[in-house]
């Protein structure tokens, strides 16, 4: 039977190389769709936690991938061999950047070189981990291809953009559209019609090739890096004018066309918006362009928490109270809304100035209880921090509470109601008619 009859009567088997934030969303997916589906992570409590049936991703319950885990339809293993009896594999892994900000794929490097050793004639390998445009057919393809197998003739090779929203309701691995580029027309037709057990075919664009697909990734992160970063620069220039960016943007997203609302914060985090730009600004360098606007919105990005602190110690000021030495509490530890993903966490570089700065600073998250120094970017230095519970008492004895980021959890008339100072960075308290005298909104 090939590949495609395997598809139509989902006797397919698809392995998921990564169980984290992309792989595990969409290894429950396509077992929910009622295929087998081998999971593959280094990480063995990960391997643990899914064979037990227990959810440590936020937007995969663990009631659904208990129900794919007892069904026999979703099993997770420490090593690659079951992948021998895989038709598809999926390489979803983590693509950071070094502390020189050049892209670090040594996770891409390593899956497959690790799938190397099970890769059999006809088998699909898909890499959807962002990274720069090349990476499927100058980095993976030879790698895979030490196996004796030819990319595009043995086995079929492509890549498809993840495009993971963690924390997102609205969209998911099921009904997000798929972009997908093979390295031949067929690898591409394989690997449409493998994600259409999962999504409809309408909403699968192929594209020429996977350098194309991967570009296209970058073009979306970086598209909103660049708007993002477009705010940020009208907020700080609004707060010496003595404007309100957040009326402005809300007055000019009344026009119906031409304009799409951004709005400024801390700074950006996550595994995407801070990352992907440099993957595209070093991957030009190869062919003598300088990406100037690009890298420009990522250093406008990256001023925002310094920025933030600065407004913050201002705001501080005017009330006689000098940074040092002052009781901040920071509302939000993870880089979004009602997540426990703290990756490239802006808050937490906040948090990290105001500590080197001499304040008593604390925080809390509903979704992250600790925070290891040395661990999501934390200095090592840094005492280790517990979410403190939030009570009036707390609140009452911060010189100030800065809303980092706004979970869905936080009532923001209560803190502020019994808070002497809120700095609202998230625009969480638009509306609020009482104590608007203790407000400092960004």
């Amino acid at each position: 039977m090939d590949f495609l009859e395997k598809i139509r009567d989902r006797s397919v088997t698809v392995g998921m190389i990564g169980l984290g934030y992309v792989g595990l969303p969409f290894a429950v997916e396509f077992a929910r769709a009622g295929v087998r589906v081998v999971g593959i992570d280094v990480d063995r409590e990960k391997v643990e936690r899914v064979r037990r049936g227990e959810s440590y991703i936020p937007d995969v319950p663990s009631a659904t991938l208990q129900g794919v885990v007892q069904a026999g339809r979703l099993t997770a293993h420490p090593e690659y061999a079951p992948l021998r009896e895989a038709d598809a594999a999926f390489i979803c892994v983590p693509t950071p950047f070094t502390r020189a900000k050049a892209p670090d794929i040594s996770y891409i490097e390593a899956a497959a070189r690790a799938l190397t050793g099970v890769l059999h004639r006809d088998m699909l390998v898909v890499l959807q981990s962002t990274t720069y445009p090349g990476t499927t057919e100058e980095v993976v393809q030879p790698i895979l291809e030490q196996s004796g197998l030819k990319g595009g003739r043995d086995f079929s090779l492509a890549f498809s953009p993840e495009r993971i929203d963690p924390g997102n309701k609205a969209f998911g691995a099921r009904n997000t559209p798929k972009v997908v580029g093979g390295v031949t027309p067929a690898d591409s037709a394989r690997a449409a019609a493998l994600f259409s057990l999962i999504i409809d075919p309408e909403h699968i664009h192929i594209v020429s090739g996977p350098r194309a697909a991967e570009m296209c990734k970058l073009l979306e992160n970086t598209f909103r890096s660049v708007n993002i970063a477009l705010v940020n620069e009208l907020a700080k220039l609004c707060d010496r004018m003595g404007l309100d960016i957040w009326e402005v943007i809300e007055a000019a997203a009344t026009k119906p066309f031409g304009f799409m609302p951004f709005f400024p914060g801390v700074g950006v985090g996550g595994h995407c918006i801070p990352v992907d730009p440099y993957y595209l600004s070093w991957k030009a360098r190869e062919y003598n362009f300088y990406t100037k606007f690009i890298e420009l919105a990522a250093e406008v990005n990256q001023s925002m928490p310094y920025y933030t602190v600065h407004r913050l110690a201002r705001a501080l000021n005017e009330r006689g109270k000098p940074l040092k030495g002052a009781r901040i509490l920071v509302l939000g530890a993870a880089f979004k809304r009602d997540i426990d993903d703290c990756r490239n966490s802006a808050a937490l570089e906040v948090l990290t100035i105001l500590a080197q700065s001499g304040t008593a600073v604390c925080y809390n998250d509903p979704h992250v209880p600790k925070l290891a120094p040395g661990e999501h970017g934390l200095p090592a230095g840094l005492p280790a921090l517990e979410s403190r519970p939030l009570t009036p008492e707390l609140l009452a004895e911060m010189d100030c509470v800065l809303i980092a980021v706004r979970h869905g959890s936080y009532d923001i008339p209560w803190i502020l109601r019994h808070s002497r100072l809120v700095f609202d960075a998230q625009n969480a308290t638009r509306g609020l008619g009482e104590g608007r005298e203790k407000i400092v909104r960004l």
